[in-house]
């Protein structure tokens, strides 16, 4: 009965984690006009404030999967968690935009730890095919979190303004560092600990058939989080979309998400992992041509852009919980690098394809459209290679 309780309290704490570490991105995105217009900003100034908190979380990510490998997950957890909890109070007290920045910036430095190693205390505890349908639910969690942050903020935008979003962030930022503190047991460390120095590395980059894994699973990130971290600025500047009304957009795609990614861990061990890839690989098909129509069109409409992204979506929830516990497994002594890496590069497309969106845009759909077509593109190309290489689909069977 105590091991049970036990087991679920790490789960409940791995889940908040989660939720925290997908709402810390894009909660405040709704505030965007706001900020511009108290700050004086520009779009590319404002999307600025994604990109340091990328910076932030790229400059720790590394350090972060090699002291992990090193003293464990828990420490680090919780190191992070200070640093997140002390940047959200920059945030929330910040007078001028520089401060912003600041708490921003360490907001991504803090969130990088419960992020990364959330993933890699599954893959600790459980063997391949669990991990694969509870990947399915975090994983799920995760973007209905990142796809409801803006539903929630914009209504603690509406009613509480720019720093009631901050001011939740901070409450859910001191609740996890409370039961990480209280919950996430202590890791059983290596006979023969890793390397600090970034030699780690060395290996997970020379292997070939890992690296393609983690470039498909880099390549379908982007697109989700261009099209969020710009949708405040189509949707409520140029399509007329209400703050009251944002919310429904963003939230039509979190439910599909959220919904989706719970049943499809209920599936994802019945079938042959092989077949669910390729018809992942055919809905991102279908995917591409619908974002091609949209952006050709132009398209000022906001429900159309929502209805051309959605098929995406479903192609992403498909893949995503076959694909990275393969990618965190493939090399078992190295996980916490292995996810640095994954985050890492994640994180450097979308935080690069971001400020390009925002410096090329003009009002409308078609250039933040022509982005996400690229990279959806690159996904289908990579994941089409991922299931044709031999060495990835025997380690996957063996799982």
């Amino acid at each position: 009965m105590k091991q049970t309780f036990a087991k679920s309290m790490v789960l409940a704490t791995i889940i908040l984690m989660d939720i925290l570490s997908g709402m810390e991105f894009d909660l405040f995105v709704p505030s965007f006009p706001e900020l511009q217009n108290q700050f004086s900003l520009s779009a590319f100034w404002v999307e600025t404030l994604l990109s340091v908190n990328f910076a932030g979380y790229c400059l720790s990510l590394f350090f972060v999967g090699g002291l992990a490998d090193h003293y464990g997950r828990k420490p680090i957890i919780l190191l992070g968690l200070i640093v997140f909890i002390l940047g959200s109070i920059f945030c929330l007290g910040a007078t001028s935009f520089q401060f912003l920045l600041m708490g921003r910036f360490l907001q991504g430095v803090g969130i990088a730890a419960p992020a990364i190693l959330s993933f890699v205390i599954i893959a600790d505890t459980y063997p391949l095919k669990k991990q694969q349908s509870l990947f399915a639910i975090l994983d799920g969690l995760l973007n209905f979190a990142a796809g409801a942050a803006p539903v929630l903020g914009s209504y603690i935008t509406l009613y509480f303004h720019w720093q009631g979003n901050f001011m939740t962030l901070l409450f859910l930022g001191l609740t996890a560092f409370v039961m990480s503190m209280l919950f996430i047991p202590a890791h059983k460390l290596p006979e023969h600990k890793t390397t600090l120095s970034l030699r780690g590395y060395i290996p997970i980059l020379q292997s070939k058939s890992l690296m393609l894994l983690v470039m498909r699973i880099v390549f379908g990130f982007v697109p989700y989080w261009v099209f969020v971290g710009m949708s405040p600025l189509l949707y409520m500047e140029d399509l007329g979309v209400s703050l009251a009304h944002f919310g429904y957009y963003q939230g039509a795609l979190a439910f599909v998400f959220g919904l989706g990614s719970m049943l499809f861990a209920l599936i994802v061990n019945r079938y042959d992992q092989k077949k669910i890839l390729y018809v992942s690989g055919y809905i991102l098909i279908a995917s591409l041509m619908s974002i091609a129509v949209a952006t050709f069109l132009n398209s000022y409409s906001p429900l159309f852009i929502t209805l051309a992204f959605l098929p995406f979506i479903i192609a992403g929830i498909i893949s995503s919980a076959i694909l990275q516990p393969l990618c965190l497994n493939f090399m078992p002594e190295a996980k916490g690098r292995v996810s640095a890496i994954l985050q890492g590069g994640r994180l450097i497309f979308a935080a690069i394809s971001l400020q390009l969106a925002g410096y090329f845009y003009q009002g409308s759909f078609r250039n933040i459209g022509i982005i996400i077509a690229v990279f959806i593109l690159l996904t289908i190309i990579t994941l089409f290679s991922v299931i044709n290489n031999r060495e990835l689909m025997e380690f996957s069977r063996e799982g």
